[in-house]
């Protein structure tokens, strides 16, 4: 991944300010500089293949993941970073400002009652909620024609058994470096019809 060493810099200086917060505020639970890198940076990275459009929407983004990893690779999108936790925006926020990171706009809320008065081309999610809870917190925010990324652990079996009409899916497998085969996927759900 040619991301890595073109970025390197940015993710550096992203993983620097995420460690010091860390110590004060607890943004994550991992505290490993390397688990960061691979849990944080390279888990976000393995989805910049399935975003579609201009504009992205990070919903339960956290401190930023994997918005802001996806925003540094990807300066002509405009991401909007949203979370219910203030003090993981006022870091999404600190981050993107340190970065300058113009293409990154961070919100507090949720997702079910953020109301930006547009839809995105692509709602990215990880590790958020079951399937069909997510498209009920998100779903309407994805353009008629966009795509809903749902990064996920293992294969879904049953959350993909219960999601709700209209939505169509398909199942990607990541491979993420420094992780388990078959430990993460893509869940790319659609407006069937």
């Amino acid at each position: 991944m040619s991301d890595f060493t073109d970025y390197a810099e940015k993710f550096d200086i992203l993983l620097d300010e995420l460690e010091r917060w860390n110590r004060r505020v607890n943004l994550t639970a991992v505290r490993n500089r390397d688990e960061m890198f691979t849990a944080h940076i390279a888990d976000s990275l393995v989805a910049r293949p399935f975003l579609e459009g201009r504009t992205v929407l990070d919903v339960g983004t956290g401190p930023g993941f994997p918005g802001l990893p996806l925003a540094i690779v990807q300066p002509d999108r405009e991401f909007t970073l949203l979370d219910s936790n203030n003090k993981k925006i006022m870091f999404v926020q600190h981050v993107a400002g340190i970065l300058g990171l113009g293409n990154v706009t961070a919100v507090k809320g949720r997702g079910e009652d953020y109301a930006p008065g547009h839809r995105f081309d692509t709602v990215i999610a990880r590790a958020l909620a079951a399937l069909p809870r997510l498209v009920e917190i998100a779903g309407h925010h994805v353009r008629e024609d966009g795509v809903f990324v749902a990064l996920k652990g293992r294969y879904p079996t049953t959350e993909l058994e219960e999601l709700p009409a209209p939505w169509s899916h398909e199942v990607e497998e990541l491979h993420v470096p420094g992780l388990a085969k078959g430990s993460r996927h893509a869940v790319l759900l659609r407006r069937a019809g």
